[in-house]
């Protein structure tokens, strides 16, 4: 009889695909991190397991920065991607929850493992789901991974409101007005003096127009945007044209306001405010008084003359168009809104008919070139506020500088300090950004400097305005003459203890009203 030898049969080779997870970025930018501490575990636990035809996939699935808690990650797509195309027979990973901390979300992983018969092994709990007791302890473990994951939750959202009853910026997306500055430990609010400016232009815009869509379209002649900013990931985000929504949630955000909200509770905020709560209250009311009557548009069906120039002095509130009926006859009133919401008793002006109030207006403007203490006031009051905008845009100007020169300083520090981290290059980057922004708004202050010396009023431009004001006004409807008013005025104050009104005038509009004039009588 012969003795034959038996071949011995290699094992089948076994591909692994390790999974590496981190929830925070902080310690990644070092040689030896997290990720690669678990992927050494990994690939040693790989190594015991040769004999078995185990070998490490080449391919690295690294989820540095993600929370365990859904399935949002880019490793964890391209290694499902993997899964489903055949390229894997096993996934390892260092402990259960690296994979997944939501148990719904790891069942459904699981399903496809199953499906595709992939093995799933966990190093530091020595166990894989080949076997029985292997699922029974995954189970077990992946519950207290959920249990954990909800009491963290649970103690994210009371540091969250403990946080904000101190006032503090609870986190989100950056705002639009104001810098996130980690300096200290815990991120705080400050101002960026040139979105701040934009801010405050856009709350006056909405007052000025009255309605949303309006100030919107204005947004985009100027070719502003939201916030800019880069997420942890280094990811621009931002930067896109307004529209109504993005408008609307800037106008109502509470921060601007030097407030912190939390849920439907409001604290008051350590950062400093951008708007006076004074003039964010009047944009809400506007927006609420907006959302039910449709808006302006909707409104000035009969063309009132005074629809949002005219306010009651006694309560600093508008005076809106109103009709009362008697038969077949309809008579209109202005009302102040204070009046309207909280009794006739708390307002002394109450109501006046629109016709007397709208016919005083118009027959000051015409007196303007007649009068001459009259033609001195309006004349006065436009050098005030002259002067008033140039000191705005000269304190804007100042902040501008002083931010600048710190920013500079800062880069410069930090390009001396040595070898650079991942995060100075970041910081490095996020100052250049704000000085390029810092730039461009110094030369839109320029622009507006410029402008306002050349939107100054004199008295040539005055004469020209009203010269041939009865003629003209004659001539116009009266949802045109509205129009008229509209960019003629400011505002108009009634005072129903002196029984008196007085008119704000925009410098801009009498400019526009002039040149208008100056061009008829050129044809």
């Amino acid at each position: 009889m012969i003795a034959t030898k038996t071949a011995k049969v290699a094992p089948a080779t076994v591909r692994c695909a390790i999974y590496t997870r981190k929830s925070s970025e902080e310690g990644l930018d070092q040689e030896f991190n997290s990720l690669d501490a678990q992927r050494e575990s990994a690939e040693a636990y790989v190594a015991s397991q040769k004999s078995e035809g185990w070998a490490c996939l080449p391919d690295r699935y690294d989820d540095g920065g993600f929370s365990g808690g859904d399935m949002e990650r880019p490793a964890v797509g391209r290694l499902m991607a993997d899964v489903e195309a055949g390229k894997i027979d096993c996934v390892v990973v260092y402990k259960v929850d690296r994979l997944s901390r939501s148990l719904l979300d790891f069942a459904r992983i699981m399903a496809v493992f199953d499906q595709r018969h992939i093995a799933f092994v966990s190093v530091t709990q020595n166990f894989n789901t080949s076997t029985p007791m292997g699922r029974l302890v995954l189970n077990i473990l992946l519950s207290f991974a959920q249990f954990e994951r909800e009491i963290i939750g649970e103690r994210i959202r009371d540091k969250k409101l403990a946080t904000a009853r101190k006032g503090m910026w609870t986190g989100g997306i950056p705002v639009l007005g104001y810098d996130i500055d980690r300096s200290t430990g815990s991120p705080r609010l400050v101002v960026n003096p040139a979105e701040a400016a934009r801010v405050r232009a856009m709350f006056g815009l909405y007052l000025e127009k009255g309605s949303l869509l309006p100030a919107v379209q204005e947004l985009a002649n100027r070719g502003w945007t939201t916030k800019v900013w880069t997420t942890k990931a280094g990811k621009p985000r931002g930067g896109t044209p307004f529209d109504k929504n993005s408008l609307y949630g800037l106008l109502t955000n509470p921060v601007y306001a030097g407030k912190i909200r939390h849920k439907a509770d409001l604290y008051d905020g350590e950062h400093e405010a951008i708007i006076p709560p004074d003039r964010f209250k009047n944009v809400q009311a506007t927006l609420e008084y907006n959302g039910r009557t449709g808006g302006p548009q909707c409104r000035n069906r009969h063309g009132a003359l005074l629809r949002g120039l005219l306010f009651c002095k006694a309560c600093g509130r508008a005076m809106v168009h109103t009709f009362t009926a008697k038969g077949d006859k309809r008579y209109r009133y202005y009302a102040c809104t204070h009046a309207i919401k909280s009794g006739w008793k708390t307002c002394p002006s109450k109501s006046l008919p629109a016709g007397e109030i709208e016919r005083v207006v118009v027959d000051q403007i015409r007196c303007i070139g007649q009068d001459a203490g009259l033609r001195a006031d309006v004349l006065a009051q436009a050098r005030r506020q002259t002067e008033a905008e140039m000191a705005r845009l000269d304190a804007e100007r100042r902040d501008l500088d002083r931010q600048l020169a710190r920013d500079h300083a800062e880069i410069r520090k930090l390009a001396t300090k040595g070898p650079a981290s991942s995060a100075t290059a970041g910081r490095i980057a996020e100052l250049h950004e704000r000085v390029l922004q810092a730039e461009t708004r110094l030369g839109e202050l320029r622009d507006q400097v410029a402008a306002a010396e050349r939107d100054q009023v004199g008295e040539a431009d005055l004469d020209a305005a009203v010269a041939d004001f009865d003629n003209v006004w004659g001539t116009l409807s009266p949802r045109e003459q509205a129009k008229v008013l509209a960019l003629l005025i400011a505002s108009v104050e009634y005072d129903a203890a002196e029984g008196s009104v007085s008119i704000a005038f925009h410098q801009a509009g009498i400019k526009a009203l002039a040149a208008d004039q100056t061009q008829e009588d050129a044809a």
